[in-house]
């Protein structure tokens, strides 16, 4: 098996949204060395090439949640598209561009200004009704500075008994699903690192990581067998989809804000993690959503993954120094 250093060496080579998380969070780099790394996410690579695409309006594709003018056929025969504004602003956070910057501050306020969601016509930042939708909202909207006060509000009176979320729940849905818990718990958690959240909120996100964890990230509470067997296959992007990567990083990034160590009802997704490891160092993509995108930025299907292999190096990497 290749060394983690000969992984880490072709992490550093892949693009820069790439190479600052893996000098901050593997190499353990101070901020003067990652920092100026992480600025070019806006002018090279990825991040250049997405910011490319936007409207001047700040939007992208001219719509909030699917393309302006976009026809719901298309979606029944080749999937949702990923092109508009919520998941490219999504993308910008994970390339890790700089809410400081003069263009992440721009594209809040225009965004703010002129993107309607789909569903009622609401402003952007004061979301719409479905959980996982306002969840990832939350996220990006605490991270790029905006207020998303009125959602967070929303969400935390949205907590199903069995203490996670659906967004089904509008249809009549009493139990929690995996992939709303995980989208909302990300944006509860970056709204507490962002402003110290609420007693509300850190209750609500508590209640939440509890609903996954009594379930070992993948299991159904009632039978002990795999709620969905795709939580298993790794994917990048996630959009609003779950796997138990993305959940184990979630786990990571909440020890590191709380100090807390790591839940032991974490180990058996960590041993599945370690399994899927490729002879060659890395983690290769098991599937990937369909529907129109700007570009990919991995090889497809069966081919290693950087961001796969990225989450997966620092989650095992923490889970070790425990």
């Amino acid at each position: 098996m290749a060394t983690t250093d000969q992984t880490l060496s072709w992490l550093l080579g892949r693009d820069p949204s790439i190479a600052w998380q893996v000098m901050r969070d593997m190499l353990e780099a101070p901020g003067e060395d990652w920092q100026p790394v992480r600025a070019k996410v806006e002018t090279e690579g990825w991040g250049a090439q997405l910011l490319s695409h936007q409207d001047d309006d700040g939007q992208w594709a001219g719509g909030s949640f699917v393309p302006k003018g976009f026809d719901w056929d298309t979606f029944r025969t080749h999937g949702q598209p990923w092109t508009a504004t919520c998941f490219c602003i999504t993308q910008l956070r994970e390339f890790g561009l700089d809410p400081a910057s003069e263009r992440a501050r721009r594209t809040v306020v225009l965004v703010g200004q002129n993107s309607r969601w789909d569903e009622g016509g609401q402003a952007f930042w004061d979301g719409e009704v479905e959980e996982c939708i306002n969840g990832r909202t939350v996220t990006d909207g605490a991270y790029f500075g905006a207020d998303i006060t009125g959602i967070v509000k929303r969400l935390v009176s949205e907590v199903q008994q069995d203490g996670g979320w659906n967004c089904e729940r509008c249809n009549g849905s009493a139990r929690s699903s995996f992939a709303s818990t995980i989208n909302v718990l990300e944006g509860l958690l970056e709204y507490e690192i962002k402003t110290g959240g609420t007693t509300e909120s850190r209750d609500a996100r508590l209640s939440g990581e509890e609903y996954l964890l009594e379930r070992h990230l993948f299991r159904r509470l009632s039978t002990g067998e795999p709620a969905d067997e795709r939580f298993l296959d790794l994917l990048y992007p996630h959009r609003w989809r779950y796997d138990i990567l993305r959940a184990l990083d979630y786990f990571r990034w909440s020890a590191v804000h709380t100090g807390m160590p790591p839940d032991q009802r974490l180990c058996e997704a960590i041993d599945r993690l370690r399994a899927k490891q490729a002879d060659d160092g890395t983690w290769h993509l098991d599937w990937q959503t369909p529907g129109s995108v700007w570009f990919h930025m991995d090889s497809g299907p069966g081919k290693p993954s950087s961001w796969i292999t990225l989450k997966a190096l620092r989650v095992l990497k923490w889970w070790d120094e425990r």
